[in-house]
């Protein structure tokens, strides 16, 4: 049996396009092993088909903990049986590159995201150039097999170094489409609270109706939102959850109305992202409010399933939410797309793509 390893930077507990990946190609008849980090608050890991493994390390963020990472996951692959590995974003793909390259082994590299165009990088130039030196390297590495999540990102890896990528999005599993509560007064936002995520513009459109937001997530932002909402006198409207489990997640976005996906487009890795929740809003029958970003506005435009938004006004997000709220008829149609998209943008039509990928390994 053929072993493929995969390295992330996460703690591998919610990483549900990873869980789909490995189960995937442990289905295919792989022998799967995912590798992520332990950290002070991770969870107990829920038992897969697949191996997981944590590294235990010293720092849990800045330069020591990329730096630490590199050389953790390096000695652990270094001394690993495998006839594949794959680096999950460019904090992961260098150990990978370099022993795949020791051993004679295949080499994959899963680009996530834009990673040179996060917001943390945003005013670290030095920093930036740094990991942009990296992503040219590996990029132009003919001997690693690419892929990402977006045709733009896809597109732009191209643009840049005319390094070809195929793409696998990140989509949830077909099921029987569930539909949200149309009489439920309940806004969602389900994923990370960080910087860039529209949030707080969110929270200051809370102030211009009576409905109830529940943040189900985690994040760098969450005290310092906390605290803009005990300034709005918004805490009888305004919940927040911590992180969920994925079966946790679904039950709240089933009990409400409206889904939210919003991104600041200062972030180049924002603006041309596709995030999962976008798939799995409109799987759980749930129209939504995202942004008009080019990936969004294609899709969008195939199956009309969210009100798209020019600007991160909380006027604007305001509007379309009352939008929503008020128009029954529009809301019913936009759920009947949801329903219709789901039998195309799911996880049986996108793993085909993966499973050719890694079908010479």
């Amino acid at each position: 049996m053929k072993r493929i390893l995969f390295t992330v930077s996460n703690d591998i507990s919610t990483d549900q396009r990873m869980h789909r990946i490995c189960n995937t190609l442990q289905e295919q008849g792989y022998d799967v092993i995912l590798i992520g980090r332990n950290r002070n608050k991770s969870k107990s890991l829920q038992k897969q088909a697949y191996m997981q493994h944590r590294i235990n390390m010293w720092f849990d963020a800045g330069k020591l903990f990329y730096l630490e990472l590199q050389c953790r996951l390096f000695f652990y692959l270094l001394f690993k049986s495998f006839d594949a590995v794959c680096g999950v974003d460019l904090d992961t793909i260098l150990p990978c590159y370099l022993v795949s390259r020791i051993r004679g082994k295949v080499c994959f590299y899963d680009a996530h995201e834009l990673f040179t165009e996060v917001p943390e990088l945003n005013n670290r130039s030095l920093v930036r150039r740094i990991w942009l030196a990296l992503e040219r390297w590996i990029c132009t590495r003919k001997s690693i097999v690419k892929y990402t999540v977006s045709q733009t990102v896809a597109d732009i890896f191209f643009d840049r170094y005319k390094a070809q990528f195929d793409v696998i999005r990140n989509m949830p599993h077909l099921k029987n489409t569930r539909s949200g509560n149309p009489s439920s007064n309940i806004i969602v936002y389900r994923g990370a609270v960080n910087k860039g995520r529209g949030l707080e513009f969110l929270i200051q459109a809370m102030q211009f109706n009576g409905y109830t937001l529940i943040i189900a997530g985690d994040g760098d932002i969450t005290a310092s939102l906390k605290e803009l909402v005990i300034a709005l006198k918004l805490t009888d409207r305004v919940q927040f959850t911590g992180y969920l489990s994925p079966a946790e997640l679904d039950h709240i976005a089933v009990s409400a109305r409206i889904g939210v996906n919003l991104l600041d487009s200062v972030s180049l890795n924002y603006y041309y992202s596709l995030a999962n929740k976008f798939f799995d809003y409109v799987h759980l029958g749930l129209p939504q409010i995202t942004m008009r970003f080019p990936e969004y506005e294609k899709l969008n435009a195939t199956f009309e399933v969210a009100i798209l938004l020019d600007s991160l006004q909380p006027e604007s997000i305001a509007v379309a939410i009352d939008q929503l709220m008020q128009h029954n008829e529009y809301y019913k149609q936009l759920q009947t797309n949801c329903k219709h998209a789901s039998a195309v943008w799911n996880w049986e039509e996108e793993k085909n793509k993966l499973i050719t990928i890694y079908h010479f390994v």
